[in-house]
């Protein structure tokens, strides 16, 4: 009997949206899979472990992972007016930001990643310390003073104004107003050692559960609102349409250039490692 796969996704809608057929066994053609839920800081590190077999992790950790893992091209999270934002207690400019002290929800995520690419020529002189928070804290540090400015992700882009607090800078429009280009977020990676023709079957299963979900959304709304970590229904509706779109199905040329341009940026100003050659070649295949 063959072991199930091992997956990790995070509890956030998008991700038990388009996971929900598989990983309940609804899809009776699928590869078994074995479930565990980690917010996305933690699934970089196992990747950068070879720990699982398929997960969820930061476009931003990717060339990290990429001699163990194959990119697949849908399942993720990229597209328009869905990036990062810089938050503050008060109406700011981005200049007010310089030696400011900074909470982020991981430094290994693609958030961290456009903000550094972002504040390198917005902020002259650069920020000044940096914070690791839970995603869920950020705002409140922000509006509590323990904090002059945070990065945040998810469904807070629905929320900081109950918070009182002001938009700084969209990481999402600034990527686009520079590139052109969808901002890549969430990637998700297979094991390559599984060997393409189980790739293949993977990627063929996400898009199935994917299709799933859309054809009949009702099947998935408890487990949805379940691991929705106390979010409003309203905003978890949000949440999906926001992140589950058009490159969730396949990247497509448009998705691996933007991936392609987030990385090779990254690398030519010493943010992340060069992509090796190749490093993104089954993607297109599988």
């Amino acid at each position: 009997m063959t072991s199930p796969l091992t997956l990790a996704h995070s509890p956030c809608p998008n991700d038990t949206f388009v996971f929900h057929a598989w990983t309940e066994g609804l899809l009776p053609e699928a590869p078994e899979a074995r479930l565990t839920f980690a917010d996305i800081d933690v699934t970089n590190g196992m990747a950068a472990r070879g720990e699982l077999d398929v997960l969820k992790i930061s476009y931003g950790a990717l060339p990290h992972v990429l001699d163990d893992y194959a990119l697949l091209p849908c399942g993720g999270a990229l597209g328009y007016g869905c990036g990062p934002l810089v938050l503050s207690a008060g109406p700011a400019e981005p200049t007010a930001l310089a030696g400011a002290r900074i909470a982020v929800p991981s430094t290994s995520s693609t958030a961290y990643l456009l903000f550094r690419l972002w504040a390198a020529e917005a902020v002259p002189g650069g920020v000044g310390d940096i914070t690791v928070l839970p995603f869920h804290e950020i705002m409140p540090a922000v509006r509590d003073g323990r904090v002059d400015a945070g990065l945040v992700i998810h469904e807070a882009r629905f929320t900081y104004e109950r918070h009182g607090l002001h938009r700084v800078a969209d990481m999402g429009e600034e990527w686009e107003k520079l590139t052109g280009l969808p901002i890549p977020l969430g990637a998700i990676v297979a094991r390559r050692s599984l060997g393409e023709p189980l790739l293949h079957r993977i990627a063929d299963t996400v898009r199935a559960s994917l299709r799933a979900a859309r054809r009949t959304p009702a099947a998935s709304r408890a487990h949805v609102l379940r691991h929705a970590q106390e979010m409003e229904p309203d905003v978890v509706d949000r949440h999906i349409g926001l992140y589950v779109n058009e490159f969730t199905a396949d990247l497509g040329q448009d998705g691996l250039h933007a991936v392609r341009a987030l990385l090779d940026r990254s690398a030519r100003l010493g943010l992340l490692p060069a992509l090796r050659d190749g490093a993104l070649e089954m993607t297109a295949r599988l």
